[in-house]
């Protein structure tokens, strides 16, 4: 299946036809990514992304494809082709061998309804560890594995948890668990920091909200009063059941923290747009 959802993508810079695009420039070799929120064509939280873009080349001693000013270039370039009002756009180093290349296209994107988000998704815990948390790398195999679980379980999110028994983050989100006024997420060095979580906490700090960070037992859910996932499509949504836990999903920081993190979003949107209308 071809994973480029629109009419064209960019390939090393230069505006192709979907038609020409091929999966193996993603699967084959190794690809460090990013996935960017797209809203009436703009990206959310850019130089956030484009930042841990650079620190996960780096951390797999690559060396990065291209800097922020020609990556704004191309993105805008893209957006610019064609309209879409909201949507996910992947940018992709890809290293394989000795061919380099780097990609960017939109992808078929599915948000949380707004029932989804009032009355809170269920999600399962799933026995696995990511090889390098800190970086932002394709692993087919497991997520292909996780996809086809979340399908036999009716479920919207896996939670991985460690051979420790501690849960570290969500298959394509981070996960923070809520005790009266006190939010609960996993270390920093376990898991891959999402730019919503890293606002998050930001919020938190500027708020007085304190977060915990340690292990998350997978067998002591029932300590925690509500859970939440953080993550570019999702941006803050509930659980209301982990398992066989079941969380509240109308506690109050859960809003608050889903207004304040829009509110940084849509700064962020009209950065990109007002540095963008300069080049």
């Amino acid at each position: 299946m071809n994973e480029c959802f629109g009419k064209y993508f960019i390939l090393n810079g230069e505006l192709r036809p979907a038609v020409e695009f091929e999966s193996s420039m993603v699967y084959e070799g190794e690809s460090v990514y990013e996935v960017l929120r797209i809203i009436n064509g703009l990206p959310v939280f850019f130089y956030d992304h484009i930042s841990r873009l650079e620190s996960s080349t780096r951390y797999q001693k690559r060396i990065p494809l291209a800097d922020t000013v020609t990556l704004r270039k191309d993105i805008a370039r893209l957006l610019s082709s064609e309209e879409k009002g909201e949507i996910n756009l992947k940018v992709v180093f890809n290293y394989n061998n000795e061919n380099s290349n780097r990609l960017i296209y939109f992808i078929e994107s599915v948000y949380p309804s707004p029932e989804q988000y009032n009355h809170g998704v269920y999600g399962i815990l799933y026995h696995a560890e990511r090889k390098d948390p800190e970086s932002k790398v394709i692993n087919h195999k497991l997520r292909s594995e996780i996809y086809h679980r979340l399908i036999m379980d009716n479920a919207y999110e896996a939670l991985l948890v460690n051979r420790n028994n501690c849960i570290t983050e969500g298959s394509r989100s981070n996960i923070f668990l809520i005790n009266g006024d006190n939010l609960f997420s996993a270390p920093d060095n376990e898991i891959l920091n999402g730019i919503t979580r890293m606002h998050i906490i930001e919020i938190c700090r500027e708020n007085g909200i304190k977060v915990n960070y340690g292990c998350l037992k997978a067998d002591r859910l029932m300590e925690y009063e509500s859970a939440f996932m953080s993550g570019t499509s999702p941006v803050i949504l509930p659980f209301n059941r982990i398992g066989g836990f079941e969380f509240n999903v109308n506690h109050r920081y859960i809003k608050l923290l889903r207004d304040l993190y829009l509110e940084k979003a849509e700064d962020s949107m009209r950065r990109f747009a007002g540095e963008n209308s300069l080049t």
